[in-house]
């Protein structure tokens, strides 16, 4: 049999070849860099640890605990420490604790008589129709008003997507909101009676999940990964070529500035959707790819910065802190890396990852490393009070960041669900198709691993 061709070494196309391997299925994976893990990056240096891209993994499913059961990672893992429970909002200038149960949202300063009187009239509202394509704005002012857009979903918003709440789908960019609505006319209703659905699946919410690392960060499960492939793993060889023949699929890709071709079985894209489209195909029945360099990613740049303790006057004491845009802070926020699981900074130090950019700000994040990091210094001295300069600085700009599942985004999908119809042993997953979050890829990788191997064995 000949092997399933993985284009891409970031944690989906990882994920998918370990499964596969651990079918007897033989993979080769083609990585355009020279490192596999894609934005999963995690340094090391004078005591401080920096992630280059996401800095937990939400334990969302017990898919994702099997994992890192499989890969030998139980002994590395790190849960989140208790006191890192707390999120905060920005308001009036100052940051407020999230209300930890919705029953106490009541008597929070976050929110005004009139919004919270709105969130108790929630159940009442009406469902929008099933075919009705909403943008998430339109869909907050529909059932909750104006003041939980700007103070609640627009952070969340830029926090998960560094995205524009204008923009993104409902049904795209947050499906299961989508789903409660349509299940159970309420938000509210949906998160009390869904509830008994995902007990019963074993999956758990993204709001109680726990929030998972390891010892030296999140790099530690692609490179053990990357590790288990071998000589599996091809490194610096991006592909040029995707061709269909009566045997299956050749992959041509460069190495060492020679072309290098591969027969496979079956093809696995796990890379971006705007390097697909780059990537010349050869299939008959195979729709046009180009539309899919369509797709936003906008610019984003980490600033993770270490202080002294000492200097930061703000508790720490929790999660981190996000910024509705209406505060007008150049960041949009702010997570609290070493409150978050030890082993990020020295001892009597802290270490804080800012993001700016996004949608927002898309301008921003292409700023100088020092005109950014002066500042995240700024905000964050109007924000957690610090006194002090930095004493470890680390940039790290990704210039098409995160996948914007804007509204229209289902032609996209549609046109991805006709190549895998099309195009007989071409599969497609991946961050810009089954979720952006961490979690969602791992899961993809997982599930589309088991739906090539059905078509080996077919």
């Amino acid at each position: 049999m000949n092997s399933v061709a993985i284009i891409g070494g970031g944690i989906t196309g990882l994920t998918a070849a370990f499964r596969m391997q651990q079918q007897g299925l033989p993979v080769t994976v083609y990585e355009a860099s020279s490192r596999p893990g894609g934005v999963i990056q995690s340094v090391r240096q004078n005591g401080y640890l920096a992630e280059y891209g996401p800095n937990s993994l939400l334990e969302t499913s017990p898919k994702i605990g099997a994992l890192i059961r499989d890969a030998g990672l139980e002994s590395r893992r790190l849960y989140s420490l208790p006191e890192a429970e707390n999120r905060y909002l920005v308001r009036y200038g100052r940051t407020i604790a999230l209300p930890k149960n919705p029953v106490r949202i009541f008597v929070s300063p976050l929110f005004s008589i009139r919004a919270k009187l709105a969130l108790l009239m929630e159940p009442l509202g009406r469902r929008a129709p099933a075919n009705v394509e909403e943008s998430v704005e339109q869909f907050v002012l529909r059932r909750l008003g104006r003041e939980f857009l700007d103070y609640a979903i627009n952070p969340l918003v830029s926090g998960i997507y560094a995205g524009d709440p204008a923009r993104l789908s409902v049904p795209h960019a947050f499906p299961k909101l989508h789903a409660l609505e349509q299940r159970y006319g309420s938000l509210i209703l949906g998160q009390i009676l869904g509830a008994r659905a995902r007990k019963k699946s074993g999956e758990v919410s993204k709001q109680e999940a726990k929030k998972v690392s390891f010892d030296d960060g999140l790099q530690v499960l692609t490179d053990t990964l990357a590790a288990r492939l071998g000589p599996a793993m091809l490194l610096d060889a991006p592909v040029l070529r995707i061709e269909e023949t009566p045997q299956g699929w050749e992959i041509v890709a460069r190495r060492n500035g020679q072309p290098v071709r591969g027969k496979h079985s079956a093809v696995l894209y796990t890379g971006t959707a705007h390097a697909l489209s780059t990537i010349e195909v050869r299939c008959q029945h195979a729709p046009d790819l180009s539309p899919l360099a369509q797709v936003y990613y906008p610019p984003v740049a980490s600033i993770v910065l270490g202080f002294r303790r000492q200097d930061v006057a703000h508790p720490l004491d929790g999660f981190g802190v996000l910024i509705p845009k209406v505060e007008k802070f150049s960041i949009l926020g702010t997570l609290f890396s070493s409150s978050l699981f030890p082993g990020r900074a020295p001892e009597n130090h802290v270490t804080l990852t800012s993001y700016v950019g996004g949608v927002r700000h898309p301008e921003l994040a292409l700023h100088s490393a020092d005109e950014l990091i002066n500042l995240t210094v700024q905000d964050l001295r109007r924000l957690l009070g610090i006194g002090g300069q930095p004493t470890f600085r680390h940039h790290r700009l990704y210039r098409r960041a995160i996948p914007q599942y804007e509204v229209g985004y289902g032609y996209y999908k549609k046109l991805m669900d006709d190549v895998e119809a099309k195009a007989s042993g071409f599969f497609l997953a991946g961050h810009f198709r089954n979720g952006i979050s961490l979690g969602d890829s791992i899961i993809a990788g997982l599930d589309v691993a088991g739906r090539v191997a059905a078509f080996a064995k077919r």
